[in-house]
């Protein structure tokens, strides 16, 4: 994978590299600091390319735990159960089998427990997912995080949900880089749009993807696209009211959300948060992949004719918060098992891995859904690394930006790196501000937006256009007519695989 910066610049960014590399390999339940911990696993995003939790030892997990909410996300199964990526979508979690094993991972919990004198009770401490074979526990020690990830044959996985590596810089600036703004642009160049019947804005991103003339053969009729992000804006009456107005006639949006308020409430609440976007990111996606072709001037979407759920299930583009990673794994087996969502557009993602998460993309990518995701966030200090996750596992799509040179320059804060599926031009080469045009919070004033996330609802909408024009297709169909119009295919690049594509030819094979 492609690195943008030196591995020490990345230490001396976070921590100065003040210490020498940390070994891993002793053990004990003394907690490690921050610092170290962050060290460790950017010492394997170096040297694997990715970061999973179980590439470090019982003693980071718990510091990990110490360092952030304390809650610990436990995949389990029956103890001769092999294959559970490939049948998690068929698992019957209330069998006889399944409840066992269930069952012997909390005893198992509880016999420490009492061992240890800890004040632990089941009815508080511990949460059941219904949709997964996963349970969440807090309120334990060291002891229990070395038992269940000494029973191999019992346990999956037993990560931290809630541990995340943030740069030392104010949270309400790291909000607000993390896509939370979606203003109306004013002083949009005249250059950046067209204006189409009846009155409604075009981006000009869609002319370098043939966008337009593929929809002389397709507008997404009938195919549903599930947007997992922070949601819709109910003031924006383009994602409400008047989705099927205009030319956008006979369609619908479905508002959902899998969003608790974070903190102990998220443990404790039962009442979910409205499907309303209190960020700006999720709207601007809706409005690139699905927006109405309505009057007024506000900007169509790439499949303006294709139903939208859009779910609210993070506050921001960085999956980092036990709430968050809740929140897309249950938006994402909730979509799959909905007979209308063909497609799934994941603008977000953390450069730590979860496997709760992990187990919910096996659980859409098994059920038939074609799954895009973004290579990057809209984040500045992140954008040093290569593709992230879920974006780098191999069952799902990873789309990011280039300018429009014609060089495949990387845009501002996107991400590239040899998982990279597609890529669409997203920024103008002179002028980083100029991007891609989409729906506001309000009102029919465009808002500017790009990076990788726009690129990939770019790409969730030319998916759907090929899906509507090919009903018989699955989702390997729809995947490979678009690297059939790629143009790189049969090859692949080392950082932008199969490169820029034609929606022309992947609607129409041809």
């Amino acid at each position: 994978m492609k690195k943008i910066v030196l591995f020490a610049s990345i230490c001396l960014f976070f921590f100065g590299c003040q210490k020498e590399l940390i070994d891993d390999t002793l053990v004990t339940s003394d907690p490690l600091s921050r610092t170290e911990i962050d060290q460790l696993i950017l010492q394997k995003l170096q040297s694997e390319n990715e970061f999973w939790w179980y590439m470090l030892n019982d003693q980071v997990i718990w510091s990990a735990l110490q360092e952030s909410d304390g809650i610990l996300s436990v995949g389990y199964k029956p103890r001769d159960y092999q294959n559970v990526n490939q049948t998690i979508h068929q698992i019957d979690l209330q069998s006889s089998e399944w409840s066992a094993a269930r069952e012997e991972t909390i005893s198992l919990i509880e016999k420490i427990a009492a061992e240890e004198n800890l004040d632990f009770s089941r009815d508080s401490d511990i949460r059941i997912k219904t949709n997964l074979p996963v349970i969440q526990v807090k309120n334990i020690n060291f002891a229990i995080v070395q038992a269940l990830r000494a029973d191999k044959s019992l346990i999956r996985y037993a990560e931290p949900m809630g541990y995340s590596i943030e740069p030392d810089v104010n949270l309400s600036q790291l909000k607000s880089s993390s896509g939370c703004d979606n203003s109306p642009s004013n002083n949009i160049n005249s250059n950046d749009y067209t204006t189409i019947s009846p009155n409604a804005t075009q981006p000009w991103t869609f002319d370098g993807l043939n966008v337009p003339n593929a929809w002389a053969y397709s507008q997404g009729d009938n195919i549903g696209v599930a947007l997992l992000d922070t949601g819709t804006s109910d003031d924006q009456v383009k994602l409400r009211s008047k989705y099927d107005s205009g030319q956008s006639k006979n369609r619908y949006i479905d508002p959902q959300s899998t969003h608790y308020t974070a903190g102990w409430w998220w443990w404790q609440s039962a009442t979910l948060d409205s499907p309303h976007d209190q960020c700006g990111h999720g709207t601007q996606m809706a409005g690139t992949i699905a927006g109405p072709r309505a009057g007024g001037g506000s900007t169509v979407g790439v499949a303006y004719k294709a139903n939208l759920i859009p779910y609210r299930c993070v506050e921001d583009v960085v999956i980092n918060e036990s709430s968050e990673k809740d929140g897309v794994s249950d938006a994402l087996v909730d979509a799959a098992n909905r007979n209308d969502v063909q497609i799934i557009s994941m603008s977000l993602g953390d450069i730590i891995s979860s496997s709760q998460v992990a187990d919910a993309i096996h659980y859409a990518n098994n059920s038939g859904v074609l799954i895009f995701a973004a290579a990057g966030t809209s984040l500045s200090w992140t954008s040093w690394y290569g593709v992230i996750f879920p974006a780098w596992m191999p069952e799902t799509v990873a789309v990011t930006g280039v300018t429009d040179a014609t060089n495949y320059e990387r845009c501002a804060y996107c991400h590239d790196g040899s998982e990279v599926d597609f890529v669409v031009a997203m920024q103008r080469a002179n002028d980083d501000s100029r991007t891609s045009l989409t729906l506001a919070q309000s009102g029919n004033t465009p808002s500017y937006v790009g990076g990788s996330s726009t690129a990939t609802a770019h790409t969730a909408g030319v998916a759907a256009l090929i899906w509507a024009h090919n009903s018989g297709f699955d989702k390997t169909d729809v995947l490979d007519r678009l690297k059939l119009a790629s143009e790189n295919y049969p090859n692949r690049d080392g950082s932008f695989g199969y490169g820029k594509y034609d929606a022309l030819v992947a609607v129409r094979g041809y």
